[in-house]
Formats: C-alpha cells, structure tokens, sequence
C-alpha cells in the first residue's frame, strides 16, 4: 500500500515535493487554506486586468529546466517565455535612467557610457559571478542543509574568503560610480538582505540578472504555477482548496495526521511549506524545535506594499519591469533592518506586464504592479496605505513626465496585514528569511524536524532560501530527505 504524504500548502515549494514524491510512488495530497493555489504567486483578476499578486521576476531560467527535465518535461510543454528586451529600466532621477539590455555586450556598452573603463572590470567581474553560479547552483543549493561539510569542497575551499566578505565590498572595490554600484548591489535584494550583509559568494546573482537575463512566462508567472498543478494531477497529486490546518497530531514523537477544517486526516508523513514559524504553532510547544527568541533574533527579508493598478491609456517611458532609485537607498535600507519603520522616501519598484504581454491587460490599456520593500510589522492601514500610494505616484509622474493620475481606473492594495491573513506570514514577510552569513546552508531551519519524527518542512524560511527558484529546489531536497526514510 502507498504512503500517503499530506502537504501544507501550494506554493512553488509544496508543488515541486509533491511532484517528486507522487513520482515516486507516494499518495500526495495538499491542502491549501485559500481558495486558490499558489501562495504567494496568486493571480488578481479585474476588468480585463491580470495581475501577479507574488513574484514577477522570472531568472535562473535553467532550474525550472531542470525541475520539469526530472519528469521528462520542458518548460515549453506548458508555457511560453519570451527573453526581456530590455531586461529593466533604473530611474536615478529626472531625465536620468540606465537601460540594462538583454546581453552582456549592451550592458556593458551602458556601463561604459557611465563611467569609461567600467565595462572591463563589468566582464570581470560576471566572469566571477557566473564561476560562482556554476558551484552554487549547479551543485551546493541541491544540498539539504544537513551538515556544515557539504559546503566544503575542492571549489568552495578557494572561496573561502568570498563567504567572509560582502557583496557590497566587493563591488566598491570596483566600481565607483554609485549609479552603476546600486544596479550591481540590486539582484542580491531577491536574496532579503542588503548587500552589506549579503556574503560576496552571491554575486552569482549578478550572472543571474547580466549573464542569463530576464525572462518573462507569456500570461504571468502564474503560468508556471498550472504548469506545475498540472503536472502534479498527472502524477496523480489530490490538491485541496479551502482546507485549512488547525493541529498536527503528535503520538509517540511521530506526525500521525492533522486537523482540517475540522476533520482528523491520518498521514505517514506531513510536509509543510506553510510559513514554517506557523507550522511550528500547530504543533504542542514543547515539541517545537525553535522558540519565538529563535525567530526574533532572525534577520527577515522585507516585507512590502503592493498596489496593483489599472490605466486607461498606455503609459509613457516605462520597462516591462522599472526600479526607481531616485531617493537615498542606505536610508531606505535603514528604516526597513535597522529601525523597523516606514521609509519617509521609498525607492520602489514598478511592474508593467502589459508593456510585453497582451495578456495583462485590455488593448489600449496598462497593467501597473508597484511595490514598497518595508520592514516587517510596520503598521498597516488604509491611510497610511493610501499616503504611500501618493508618495510615490506622484515621483513617478514627475520620473516619467507624464500624468497617470488621471488615467487611474482603479487600485487594490496588498500589505503586512494581508501577508498575515493570506499566508500566516510571520510578521508579514514577504520574502521569507535573509540569506546572511549566519543564515546560509546548513544555518537555516532545518528541513526535518529535530524533535517530532516524520515531519517535514519546505520554503522560503528553510533550505536553500527565498525566491522562486530556490523554493523549487526546497521541495525536490524535502522530497529527498522523505525518500531517505524508506
């Protein structure tokens, strides 16, 4: 007879573990607490407009490869992706943006223009970067996280001091011009922390956004979602929606089932890619493996206000995907990791999908995701909602010399409130826990429980971090460790 695997939740991370483990003869059901699946990657669908409510950015366009390769598949079974051209736009301040193309020779062509002689150290510095891809990605990351000695390798062994420096270090070591400074310092912003806490070994982040480039699933993100549901019914997956987890049952130090929605569901193991602070909540205190001083003391990445919006007319001077960096970053930074507050003036980040998908929005019409990082558990209501949206609309209009104001058919927002009430987000984090030093590998929670046998956990907050490529490399290392048990 199969055993059976109940996961919580359906999230990238929760479909990737039970793809793998249905394939491997495992009876897999989820259960998802909202109406849709996804988690953080939800759709928002008004008047014609579709909205990713989550993730927009589509890189290391190679992992997703390899998940769907495992189940002899290809991305393009199930969605279609189109290359960015330009990768982003970056507002410094009025009449004064950098293009960042969709190759390596334009972009440092646009260094060059900046700063002569850049785009020699520019090369030199990918080179680095994709070196650094090539041990993380295609090898460390698909480690669990078990031990401290499966980061010591031949390869990482002359990395050493690379884990002991910061990407910020490293970039000023090299470049000067603070413009070209914050657009290297920016993709490791997906990993949650600033790139003066950020080990310089993640540069290959920066082979990620120069050397790989920006893709885009024609439709949205959400795309890759039914692609994976798909997948996972063909597997054989029983996904619940509606199904919310209250309790985890306990007998003997061992996961027997769970209480949802009122109902007792009897399982061999449990896998949660819940927020895993939550799912510690569903089980007796004295068997959870991390006191609340353990997640206070932990460096969380951002949270963030969201608005997603609906124009009547085609906005002017704006990339598929726009960084505004008008405003000071370091104190920006400072309200969101030191201070826990909201930043008196937010750089922010713009998402127009209908620039390139015809899918987002009505013909004639434009689609507007515009997001604030925050630290997490500011406070959170409608007015102070509504003064950011104003704040920064307003910058944007001047940035873009063109009035959208006007043009504004509608708005709904997404904040730490609803971060709470949609995912059990500890403090609202919207991006789950930093990759600092001390939180890297092997420091991360763990992804099996230490104290209550065959339960599991998979996720932003686990191994190997946040994002989305990261959370489909979490569930096949979930999925591998409950393998391991038989």
């Amino acid at each position: 007879m199969k055993k059976k695997v109940a996961v919580i939740g359906s999230g990238f991370a929760s479909l990737a573990a039970a793809c793998y483990l249905a394939r491997d003869g495992y009876r897999v059901d989820i259960f998802e607490k909202n109406a849709n699946i996804g988690g953080r990657a939800r759709q928002l669908k008004k008047d014609g407009f579709c909205f990713d409510i989550g993730p927009t950015w589509y890189w290391m366009p190679d992992v997703f490869e390899r998940f769907f390769a495992d189940f002899s598949k290809k991305p393009s079974d199930y969605y279609e992706l189109e290359k960015l051209s330009p990768a982003y736009k970056v507002f410094f301040g009025k009449n004064d943006s950098i293009t960042i193309e969709d190759s390596l020779d334009k972009i440092c062509a646009a260094f060059e223009a900046e700063e002569p002689g850049s785009s020699i150290k520019l090369k030199q510095f990918i080179e680095e970067a994709k070196n650094n891809y090539d041990i993380a990605i295609k090898d460390l990351v698909y480690r669990p996280g078990v031990s401290p000695l499966e980061l010591i390798t031949p390869t990482t062994a002359g990395k050493i001091g690379q884990f002991f420096s910061t990407i910020s270090k490293e970039v000023r070591k090299e470049f000067t011009n603070q413009k070209l400074i914050q657009i290297l310092e920016f993709p490791v912003l997906f990993l949650g922390a600033k790139a003066s806490q950020t080990p310089a070994f993640y540069s290959f982040m920066n082979y990620a956004d120069f050397g790989l480039g920006t893709w885009h699933p024609k439709g949205g993100m959400y795309k890759v979602i039914e692609a994976m549901e798909n997948l996972a019914n063909s597997l054989g997956v029983k996904i619940n929606t509606n199904a919310a987890v209250s309790e985890i049952f306990v007998e003997n130090n061992t996961a027997t089932g769970m209480q949802v929605n009122g109902e007792k569901i009897e399982a061999d193991y449990i896998l949660s890619g819940a927020d895993y602070h939550h799912t510690e909540t569903l089980l007796p205190e004295y068997k959870r493996q991390y006191k609340e001083s353990y997640w206070q003391k932990k460096t969380f990445a951002p949270s963030a206000l969201l608005f997603f919006a609906g124009f009547n007319k085609k906005l002017e001077n704006v990339t598929h995907h726009t960084l505004f960096f008008d405003t000071d970053f370091e104190k920006h930074a400072k309200a969101i990791y030191d201070d826990a507050e909201w930043p008196e003036n937010p750089l922010f980040y713009a998402s127009f999908p209908s620039v390139t998908d015809d899918a987002a929005a009505p013909e004639g019409k434009e689609a507007g995701i515009f997001l604030i990082p925050l630290a997490p558990d500011v406070e959170d209501t409608p007015e102070i909602r509504e003064k950011y949206f104003q704040k920064i609309i307003s910058r944007f209009e001047s940035l873009t010399n063109q009035n959208v104001t006007d043009h504004l058919l509608f708005k709904e927002s997404f904040c730490v409130k609803d971060f709470k009430e949609d995912y059990n987000s500890y403090k609202g984090n919207a991006y789950g826990l930093a990759n600092t030093l001390l939180q890297t590998a092997f420091l991360r929670p763990k992804l099996k429980s230490k104290k209550v046998h065959k339960l599991f956990f998979t996720g932003q907050l686990s191994v190997p971090g946040p994002g989305v490529p990261p959370s489909l490399i979490s569930g096949k290392l979930a999925a591998g460790l409950i393998q391991k048990e038989n």
